[in-house]
């Protein structure tokens, strides 16, 4: 999934004053970012699950993952505002009490079973997230040295890919391991007292992580956090005169690569279980096919650590290239293919997806100057992409499951196309001066 990014006063200014806290609030920030990335793959699993007890096509299936990010799309300019009103530490208190009110939400959709309000409970999750991305980016990136920015950036990322590595084994264990329709072997006709049965696994789990968020939203409101001084500063509207972002080809392909590249990702996580559990692929239960799902997000988050050294000695664009046909290369496989060769293919492409989010988002601002906090915000509002992951599940219902996948195959063609033209900077510009109080 992508992780956190930052906008161009993070790493310029005055750095914020430190304190003998900047340690152990950096520790419990990158705490956000871990749950974060939890509550969103667990959809992965939540899925396959609620497919089963509302007797759901694909497309409706996908339709919750869209919901999801259309949350994101409009709660981004609700949550700056926010911000500004009530600042940082008070918004990611807020962000985690209303993920907690949705996680509760959760439980009451299962009770009745309703999959309106379970939508709707889903947008409420996700619409926290959001407030948190939004409050927590620019803070982990100011609390410290601003020559170590980028380390404590990659440490929550890291902790990021943590969150999503561990979720499926959670979803797989108290969501599916739980039911009746995630036991079973597929293709099994579920009686109506069985799915209302096994709307109810989801009640102990969302319980479990409302009360986890409410305990992290306590300890953060009675946490000193430390002063984030002038760092996050906007530059002066003097610096953006007669400068448009529509002269950046980079940017401008760079939010293309992010709303088509979410499709793929999502769409990937979303599809995972159905696809893995298929006789002809790998011939298991959905609970069994959650746990491979694991070593698909795994596999984002040992790539972005070897991505990271890799770029030490090689040009990012070529090597978002080479990364980018290794995943048109492993879902080529996947449509073409059956049995453990498909199933290991799609587990590959985490491999491959794991540096694209951040690298395409470097790429996309780079020599933006003091058009860089706009450019930014175009980036982050292109992460609604992932939306339109319910365009593959009305293929999958069209023309096959395995088929749908050439909509991703066709998402790293334009990744590859960005990597090697698309991301050459035009007319890039100075860096842009901080606004001094």
């Amino acid at each position: 999934m992508p992780g956190p990014v930052t906008t161009s006063a993070s790493t310029s200014g005055g750095a914020s004053p430190m304190t003998a806290t900047y340690r152990p609030a950096l520790t419990l920030l990158a705490s956000l970012f871990f749950m974060w990335g939890f509550i969103t793959v667990i959809n992965g699993t939540l899925l396959p699950h609620l497919r089963s007890v509302f007797e759901l096509s694909y497309f409706q299936a996908a339709l919750i993952e869209s919901v999801w990010f259309i949350a994101y799309f409009f709660a981004s300019i609700p949550s700056a505002k926010l911000i500004e009103r009530i600042g940082y530490q008070k918004s990611m208190v807020t962000g985690l009490l209303i993920m907690a009110a949705g996680a509760l939400g959760m439980t009451l959709a299962a009770s009745l079973p309703s999959y309106g309000v379970t939508l709707f409970m889903l947008f409420v999750i996700a619409s926290g997230i959001t407030l948190l991305q939004v409050a927590a980016n620019p803070y982990v990136a100011v609390i410290g040295p601003a020559e170590t920015a980028s380390s404590r950036l990659n440490l929550v990322q890291a902790m990021n890919s943590a969150g999503t590595m561990l979720a499926p084994l959670f979803g797989a264990y108290l969501i599916l391991g739980r039911s009746k329709g995630g036991t079973a072997a597929a293709g099994t006709v579920l009686t109506k007292a069985e799915r209302l049965a096994d709307a109810q696994s989801v009640v102990l789990p969302y319980a479990l992580v409302a009360v986890v968020l409410c305990v992290l939203a306590v300890i953060i409101a009675r946490f000193p956090l430390p002063a984030m001084g002038n760092a996050t500063a906007r530059v002066a509207k003097s610096e953006r005169r007669n400068h448009s972002l529509w002269q950046h080809r980079n940017l401008i392909f760079g939010v293309g690569a992010i709303f088509i590249y979410l499709i793929a990702e999502i769409g990937v996580g979303n599809l995972f279980v159905s696809f893995v559990s298929r006789p002809e692929i790998g011939n298991m239960t959905t609970e069994q096919a959650g746990r491979y799902l694991t070593l698909l997000w795994g596999g984002m988050m040992v790539g972005r650590f070897a991505g990271s050294a890799i770029m030490q000695r090689f040009e990012a664009g070529h090597v978002l290239a080479v990364f980018s046909l290794g995943a048109l290369a492993v879902m080529l496989v996947t449509v073409f293919s059956s049995g453990p060769i498909a199933m290991w293919a799609l587990i590959l492409v985490g491999l491959f997806h794991s540096i694209m989010f951040p690298t395409i988002f470097t790429l996309g601002i780079r020599g933006l100057g003091p058009l860089t906090e706009e450019g930014s915000g175009l980036l982050i509002m292109a992460i609604a992409g992932g939306a339109l992951v319910a365009v593959q599940g009305w293929l999958a219902d069209r023309f096959g499951l395995q088929w749908s996948f050439l909509l991703t195959a066709a998402c790293e063609v334009y990744v590859l196309f960005y990597a090697l033209w698309g991301s050459r900077p035009t007319q890039a510009e100075p860096a842009p001066a901080p606004v001094a109080d």
